[in-house]
């Protein structure tokens, strides 16, 4: 007789796109297909949570399975504290009151940022490493995971930390890369400016780097000189929904 795969559920909330999948909770890899409905356009908690049913309901997810869910802002012991990507009448909300009532079952939110860091401790290129852990992804701006020994920090904000007197991913984001056509040279220095200062107040034990560009990490992690190890992410695209699911799981004691 097989053993039965041990399953959550991970749907990613974010601007433009609601995507979910099963997780395999031993391999953190997808137990079947990814669903992807587009976000609605007016993107209220009620529009939302009809397409997070739809992509349950798409997915076959059993009622026992857990279901975890991210979105783009800081949730604070299941509450929206502010949202920037989705409408306003967000803010304030417990998502995790929501969503339960509206799926039909246990639902349990995080930040997506904190939900990728989760993923990359669990499965990725932070696993089995102890101590403090930072998770950085790159991108429109810069998110961030703090891990202790396994345990997260939730809701650490680190792309904000005020640096030269600047937001810190108002200078070292990927997108200022981009929009300013700065060479991996130039930008590199920005990102040490960035990461040495986190470097300084953390002390952390590893350093993953995330975001669509550390894909080619090889242009810029090279020229960077920390004390710390700083590697490029694994999961990349998945690691929101991966995170999700695993911290579903955990917390419901699965």
């Amino acid at each position: 007789m097989s053993q039965v795969t041990r399953v959550a559920c991970g749907i990613d909330i974010g601007g433009s796109g609601i995507k979910g999948a099963l997780v395999d909770l031993e391999t953190g890899e997808f137990a079947g297909e990814r669903v992807r409905i587009d976000t609605p356009q007016h993107s209220t908690p009620e529009a939302v949570a009809e397409v997070c049913g739809q992509i349950i309901e798409k997915l076959g997810v059993e009622p026992d399975v857990p279901v975890g869910i991210t979105f783009p802002a800081p949730i604070v012991h299941g509450t929206v504290r502010f949202m920037a990507n989705l409408d306003k009448s967000w803010v304030g909300l417990n998502v995790n009151e929501l969503m339960t009532q509206a799926l039909g079952r246990r639902s349990y939110a995080l930040n997506d940022a904190d939900a990728a860091g989760l993923a990359e401790v669990a499965y990725g290129a932070a696993k089995g490493v102890g101590g403090t852990v930072i998770v950085t992804t790159l991108g429109t701006g810069i998110g961030s995971a703090v891990i202790v020994d396994g345990t997260l920090v939730p809701n650490t904000e680190l792309g904000h930390l005020e640096i030269d007197g600047h937001d810190a991913e108002s200078r070292a984001s990927s997108h200022q890369r981009e929009i300013h056509d700065m060479s991996w040279k130039k930008w590199a220095k920005r990102l040490q400016r960035y990461y040495g200062h986190v470097e300084m107040l953390f002390s952390p034990d590893l350093l993953v780097v995330g975001g669509g560009v550390s894909k080619k990490h090889g242009k810029f992690l090279p020229l960077l000189d920390l004390r710390a190890p700083i590697v490029p992410a694994k999961l990349l695209n998945t690691a929101g929904i991966v995170g999700a699911a695993y911290e579903a799981a955990r917390v419901a004691g699965k």
